[in-house]
């Protein structure tokens, strides 16, 4: 299987895409030889610490996502691969029958942001103080941002690739009522879902 990769503070190593590729290719028994689009992320951080990150699209629309952290960059490549590998196998089925229920999809930007943009700095007690704060300190601190596709969904699809790329959280398209709900993990262990009642953008 080819995979497009991404060094992220750190040079590009063949041998390390070349060992993904061997890990991952071995998911492809679960397919039955279908197509699978594939992108592994490798970055070292200043602490030395090793991660692989993988994102695997099937040809169902159906995304898998396994994100691991060690000492070492072919440990981190391991755990990675074999989380994946455990998602498949427990969902496999579902994925296997999941028919894409098609509709226009659209993007949003997600952002990480830092919490010192909103935390009272020693001394500022008040909501007030609060405010002047941020104000004096301009934009909020953006960590991060990327652009997710929110696809048409049901609800128990939505469930389960929730699952699969490890969120805590997905925006979707519900396929009933064509508007845009938020499925969530709650702490309990149930599912949340807030069905927002907007309209998706083109619909």
């Amino acid at each position: 299987m080819q995979i497009s990769t991404t060094f992220r503070h750190m040079e590009a190593s063949p041998a390390v895409r070349d060992y993904a590729e061997e890990r991952l290719d071995k998911i492809r028994k679960y397919f039955q030889r279908e197509l699978l689009a594939a992108h592994a992320t490798f970055s070292v951080e200043r602490n030395h610490s090793h991660t692989a990150e993988f994102s695997l699209t099937l040809p169902n629309g159906i995304v898998l996502q396994a994100r691991e952290t060690t000492e070492d960059m072919y440990s981190s490549v391991d755990l990675a691969a074999a989380r994946i590998e455990r998602q498949v196998r427990k969902w496999k089925e579902k994925i296997r029958t999941h028919k894409p229920h098609g509709g226009p999809s659209f993007s949003i930007r997600q952002a990480v942001i830092s919490p010192e943009s909103f935390d009272p700095q020693p001394g500022e007690d008040s909501e007030v103080d609060k405010a002047k704060a941020i104000g004096t300190a301009g934009k909020v601190h953006v960590v991060r941002e990327r652009t997710v596709e929110v696809r048409n969904m049901a609800v128990e699809d939505a469930a389960m690739q929730l699952n699969l790329m490890e969120k805590e959280f997905l925006v979707f398209t519900d396929v009933d009522s064509k508007t845009i709900s938020v499925i969530y993990r709650r702490k309990d262990g149930n599912y949340g879902l807030i069905e927002t009642g907007a309209s998706a953008p083109g619909s």
